[in-house]
């Protein structure tokens, strides 16, 4: 078929409400522009096929750089999904932009590496290719690695920029293009738009042959180097103190078991176990439920729990596909045998916040200047423990942990003492500038041992830290909004949400409203005042009491809008904390469910 007849076909489509104006306006240069030409034919199949349904869901948008850079379903066309033409363009784009603002043009460098996804092997070499074609001197990873270790080799290698090929915990059909900074930290403003313009721009992409590149120096394969140097990189950050802990760990099919296990051994556990069922690296995630390696999903942990009752464990470890979060369970009591709990990713994080501020008190490693950084959208239990060490709190950041590393390097980095964020990302040390999975590994099995010496539970070991500062409460929930339509109703959810809040949730009456997109502050009665803080599409609804909120957002890497739930009840003495714990959890549950039915009216 001429390409003629094929934009007969498209405009035919296009009155006849098959396809969206949107994804018509992005498949026409498909079939016209030369630098789609290897794609073209493709496209042509799926118009006389009539594959309507799967044009408009790969053409219905530009796929966007969000909170984790470029994210999606993979497909062979389209520029709403993952696939040759999005990746390499994005390499080039990425390319262009490091050349256009860096001075010097002669040592431009970039580190690549990749997880254990479907293709990202292939689009891994297929960003080196490209870039050493633009000049750069590649440090490639060969085999899959960490994103955290990809931000170490930036850093470590003194790269110009990084590209780490992976889709963190989206599901298996997923892939994508996640793109470093010289600092190791993804992109923050300006430079992601700045390479997004980049990437629109891009016609031709230069390839040099992957094989070729090696054997003339222009691709480095520096693997066994880099891991070596990454893992003593993350042992030394070991606090000293109890070894003894029987351990379970599950990369989730992932890339972790390459790199939580030498550390946990160089941190001298040696009771850990790879739990069997889930160790295999695999993109098809076939041992996990539903196939979404989340350690965020408490039911990842079920098989494991099973197991480590068995065996009588202390502890069972999870991460992510990309290994830069972890997820933990733990027995409730000291019989391993009995029930156990998972721990939500902002208890994990008030918990590890906690361990390495009183072990740097201890050691004399605190002062007042050290600092602690957060997100809005993370447990406000992190600010009142910095506050009770005396140190400094940065928590008036969006979500994303690049804004986290960002706000590392705005300050002295070397005073840096903790990052978290409530999606089980945590991060110390100046190694890298992402979130770390396996530091975080090793921190929990130093933090779990000292509780097994102290003889309390990790569940105790919480509550004393409720008894100190108040029962917390936190709740996420996510409604899923799919496609061109589904993005439409999201931001409508957004738009609702600031012209008409609801005056009552739960029980609870909203006495104030921070926009901060707008960047304003809203109270019941309708004043306004300016709002200090970053900009960016975040709601937060605040309640009477103090500590109760709600935030809202549209995700930047996956089709939901997201709620973020967080209860409060102050300190008090004689308090029964079991009692006040299950009362925040019923309000948010209530809360829950008003949200649900305030955003699908």
């Amino acid at each position: 078929m001429h390409s003629h007849d094929a934009l007969q076909l498209l405009e035919a489509a296009k009155q006849a409400g098959k396809l969206s104006a949107a994804a018509s306006a992005n498949i026409r240069p498909w079939l016209t522009d030369t630098k789609y030409a290897e794609f073209a034919e493709d496209v042509v199949q799926h118009l006389s096929e009539e594959k309507f349904n799967e044009l408009n869901k790969a053409f219905w948008k530009v796929l966007e750089f969000g909170t984790g850079g470029r994210r999606g379903e993979m497909y062979p066309i389209g520029t709403a999904v993952i696939n040759r033409r999005t990746i390499g363009e994005s390499a080039a784009g990425l390319a262009a932009y490091v050349k256009a603002n860096t001075d010097s043009q002669s040592d431009l460098s970039c580190a690549i590496s990749h997880d254990t996804r479907h293709h990202s092997p292939e689009f891994a070499r297929l960003c080196a290719e490209i870039m050493a074609a633009a000049g750069f001197t590649v440090y490639f990873l060969e085999g899959f690695h960490s994103t955290p270790c990809l931000s170490f080799t930036v850093r470590y290698k003194q790269c110009s920029c990084g590209i780490m090929i992976t889709a963190s915990h989206n599901p298996p059909s997923d892939n994508g293009f996640k793109a470093y900074w010289s600092n190791g930290g993804q992109l923050v403003p300006p430079h992601d738009a700045g390479v997004i313009d980049q990437v629109m721009a891009v016609e031709t992409i230069g390839q040099v042959n992957f094989e070729t590149a090696v054997h003339q120096g222009k691709i480095i394969l520096c693997q066994e180097e880099i891991d070596a140097a990454y893992v003593g990189a993350v042992k030394g950050q070991a606090f000293p103190g109890p070894r003894e802990a029987k351990i379970i760990y599950s990369p989730l099919h992932g890339v972790g078991s390459s790199a939580v296990l030498p550390v946990l051994a160089g941190d001298g556990f040696s009771d850990v176990e790879e739990f069997g069922p889930q160790a295999t690296p695999d993109g098809d995630f076939p041992n996990v439920p539903d196939h979404i390696s989340n350690p965020e999903n408490a039911a990842v942990f079920d098989s494991m729990i099973e197991h480590g009752r068995k065996i009588g464990a202390d502890v069972a470890l999870a991460t992510d596909p990309d290994c830069d979060r972890i997820g933990l369970a733990a027995p409730t009591t000291l019989d391993p045998a009995g029930p156990w709990e998972t721990f939500t990713g902002n208890q994990l994080a008030a918990l590890l916040c906690d361990f390495v501020l009183s072990h740097r008190q201890a050691a004399g490693q605190l002062s007042a200047n050290h600092f602690i950084v957060t997100t809005l959208v993370t447990t406000r239990l992190i600010e009142r423990i910095t506050q009770a060490y005396k140190a400094k709190f940065y928590g008036n950041l969006l979500v994303g942990f690049k804004w986290i590393a960002n706000t590392i390097d705005q300050h002295d980095p070397n005073l840096f003492a903790f990052g978290a964020e409530e999606s089980h990302g945590y991060l110390v040390g100046q190694y890298a500038r992402d979130k770390d999975g396996p530091v975080a590994a090793m921190l929990a099995a130093e933090m779990v041992a000292e509780t097994k010496a102290a003889g309390i539970t990790v569940r105790e070991r919480l509550e004393n830290l409720f008894v100190r500062y108040g029962c917390h409460a936190e709740k996420t929930i996510s409604i899923y909004k799919r496609g061109e339509s589904g993005m439409e109703q999201m931001l409508a959810v957004m738009d609702r949400l600031r012209e008409h809040p609801p005056e009552v949730l739960a029980d609870m009456r909203v006495v104030g409203m921070r926009d901060y997109l707008k960047q304003i502050t809203t109270d019941r009665s309708g004043n306004c005042k300016k709002l200090e803080g970053p900009i960016g599409n975040l709601l937060i609804l605040d309640f009477q009491a103090d500590g109760n909120y709600v935030a809202v957002r549209p995700s930047g890497t996956e089709p939901k809008i997201k709620f973020y739930l967080f209860g409060h009840h102050p300190p008090e003495d004689g308090a029964d904390i079991a009692s006040v714990r299950k009362n925040l959890d019923q309000r948010l549950s209530d809360l829950a469910d008003d949200l649900v039915s305030y955003a699908e009216k």
